[in-house]
């Protein structure tokens, strides 16, 4: 027997949905036209004829996150194995593992100097390891331990070797000093988990997915605040990732589409589908160009669209199993991926 509503909650839902519903009203009203139609002069995309450049061995369990160091050369994996590994992608070699004290990694960030890499996941908390710098051991010294989440942590970026933000399933998202190892801001960012976040070009913005449906736009310069929503995903958003520009991100969903959203018009101004299977998306990137989006699905294959005309241009196929992420090299000259599979790709 379904748990009965009562009527106050009931009506507040209704006037909750008769508002989105109203937003959305207005943002068909002003948008003119769509952006396939506005460049349907421009001559198709060449299609992107990607290889596996590397393919990277080492994890014995599912690999969960991937992400680029700002030297476009090293990244960091986390797996449920327990481990990190930070790989040369240019020679396919391990240069580091990581035992990790918990092996439940839901997330993984490679600071852009390079010199720090956290994660994080079911162990509530996240960990920052210094790179440079060996423990008794002989594994990269862990440096912090961020403690106070109510909820598995889903996503950590660096802004530099100082500053992290963090994402997590209590709803929150918190700015840390990772110096002091005190947390600066704790804000409850969303009405769900938060999945994903992106940071802007120039540090001073991000954006935020989650199991609400719904995207945010945060700015840091003054504390922590909110400036857009952005509606339109019909289930959990799994992935964000921003444009080289800085005016608008892509989205991948669990609704099967994959999105792109300008800032600017404060909607959805494209809406990818691949041509036949119907995959959930687990994660995006977008090409330095800005022409080409890349979102990694759980039929084991990477989907590429041509942003500009909305098509289709094709797959990236040779993982035996779900990608769980992806990221684009910061000098957009290679795309790594990791899945259930066990494995890590780089393509080029």
């Amino acid at each position: 027997m379904p748990p009965k509503v009562d009527e106050e909650t009931a009506k507040l839902r209704k006037e909750l949905e008769d508002l989105i519903k109203k937003v959305k009203e207005g943002q068909s009203k002003v948008a003119d036209v769509k952006l396939e139609d506005a460049c349907a002069n421009v001559s198709d995309a060449p299609k992107v004829r990607l290889t596996t450049k590397k393919y990277l061995k080492g994890h014995i369990n599912k690999v969960n996150s991937v992400h680029y160091s700002g030297d476009s050369r090293h990244i960091v994996t986390g797996s449920l194995d327990g481990k990190l590994i930070i790989w040369d992608t240019w020679t396919g070699n391990k240069v580091q593992v990581i035992p990790l004290r918990s092996s439940w990694v839901m997330s993984v960030a490679f600071a852009p100097s390079g010199n720090f890499v956290a994660c994080g996941g079911m162990d509530n908390m996240c960990t920052v390891y210094d790179v440079n710098n060996r423990d008794s051991t002989g594994a990269a010294k862990m440096t912090r331990e961020l403690l106070g989440y109510e909820g598995f942590l889903s996503s950590c970026r660096f802004l530099d070797d100082k500053m992290l933000i963090t994402g997590s399933g209590d709803m929150k998202l918190c700015v840390w000093d990772v110096e002091v190892g005190k947390r600066t801001i704790d804000e409850v960012g969303h009405s769900g988990d938060v999945v994903s976040i992106s940071l802007a070009p120039d540090m001073k913005t991000f954006v935020t997915g989650s199991v609400d449906k719904t995207c945010k736009l945060w700015d840091l310069r003054d504390g922590l605040k909110c400036q857009q929503i952005f509606f339109g995903h019909e289930a959990d958003v799994n992935s964000v990732c921003f444009f080289p520009n800085g005016y608008s991100f892509c989205t991948g969903s669990e609704d099967k589409t994959a999105r792109l959203f300008d800032i600017r018009s404060d909607q959805a101004i494209s809406i990818m589908k691949p041509p036949s299977s119907t995959p959930g998306f687990t994660s995006a990137g977008v090409s330095l160009s800005g022409r080409f989006l890349l979102c990694g699905a759980d039929d084991n294959n990477v989907h590429i669209w041509d942003l500009l005309k909305a098509q289709h241009n094709g797959t990236l196929q040779g993982h035996d199993n779900r990608i769980t992420s992806l990221c684009v090299a910061p000098s957009g000259m290679g795309v790594s991926t990791c899945s259930w599979d066990q494995h890590v790709r780089v393509w080029g």
